[in-house]
This record gives structure tokens, sequence and C-alpha cells, in this order.
């Protein structure tokens, strides 16, 4: 059986397309995983499961979260050696002791014309930001709410993504090295 990091993007986010962590078990155990354990309510899971094809497994899974609660989250679907490499990567060691303030965004795809100028025009005279490998990195220390780079970071790098602050990263990583 594979370790798979699930990350699920828009569940349980402001009221909309609400997805108790419970029933999320329930749901991907229903599908066959195992050990399936998962981090606060923003949609985070890890589980084993026998599909060796990720991107099969999360269009089940998003199809039957779609059956069963009207909603067809995206899901995003890691292993373990490909969240290590993104924390390993994180060009921004100093921010660590910040773990609010930085993000990373992890890519569906790689994109094929990021607008670095205007992503570099609109952050803030704190804020810095890098891609590698699939995840766009983003370090605000004055946080990411009111941060025009985190709102737009998506749209300008013409793919979608999911972002976890490094807290959840390393936490989330932690569960699957426990559980591989």
């Amino acid at each position: 059986m594979k370790t798979y990091i699930a990350l699920f993007r828009g569940i349980n986010v402001g009221g909309k397309n609400i997805l108790p962590m419970n029933e999320l078990v329930t749901v991907l155990e229903n599908m066959g995983a195992r050990n399936v354990k998962t981090y606060i309510q923003s949609g985070n899971a890890v589980f084993h499961s026998e599909e060796t094809n990720a991107s099969v497994l999360a269009n089940k899974i998003s199809a039957a979260i779609k059956k069963s609660y009207g909603f067809e989250p995206q899901v995003l679907l890691l292993e373990l050696a490909e969240m290590e490499r993104a924390v390993e990567s994180n060009p921004f060691p100093q921010a660590q002791s910040e773990p609010k303030a930085l993000h990373l965004y992890f890519l569906t795809a790689m994109p094929e014309n990021p607008d670095f100028d205007t992503l570099e025009s609109i952050k803030s005279n704190g804020e810095r930001f890098a891609l590698r490998d699939g995840v766009f990195y983003l370090h605000a220390p004055d946080g990411i709410g009111r941060s025009k780079l985190a709102a737009r970071a998506e749209k300008l790098l013409g793919v979608s993504v999911t972002a976890r602050n490094w807290r959840t990263v390393c936490k989330i990583m932690e569960m699957a090295k426990l559980s591989s």
C-alpha cells in the first residue's frame, strides 16, 4: 500500500462546502483507504491506498465527495517524498520560526507563463516569494490576510493551487512519516 497526503481545496472555508473530518475519514475508508488520519478542519488527510495512480485516486475522491455532499473539491495527492522535498527546498529557512507567516502553495501543474513581473510589483516590502519544484513559497511576515501577493498568486501563476502554512505542512509530513 502507498502512503498518500491529501490536500483538499475549498472545504470548510467561510461556511461553505462543509465536510466534517470524521465524515471525510468515512468517505476515504469506503473507497478502500486505510489508516486514515486528518489534521485540522481545512482538509488535510494522510492515508494508505492500494491505488498507485495518484491522479486517478484524486478524481475518485473528488467524485465520491460530490456524490455524497453535492460539491466537488479539488484534491491534490502527494507522496511523502514530495512533501519532504517541498520542506527541504524551502528558500526561506529563517522564516520557519514564524510558521504562520510562511506558506507553501502546492501547484496542480507547473506554470507555463507565470507573471513574475506582476508578482514582484505587488508584493509588500517585507514579502518574499519563490517558485521551486511545483511549490510557490510565500513569506508574508505581516500575514496573508491583507497581502495582495497572496490574494493574486494563483491567478498570476496561471495554475490551480492549494496553500498551507509551514506549521500545517510540518505536521502533515510528521503524520505521514509515522504512518509509513
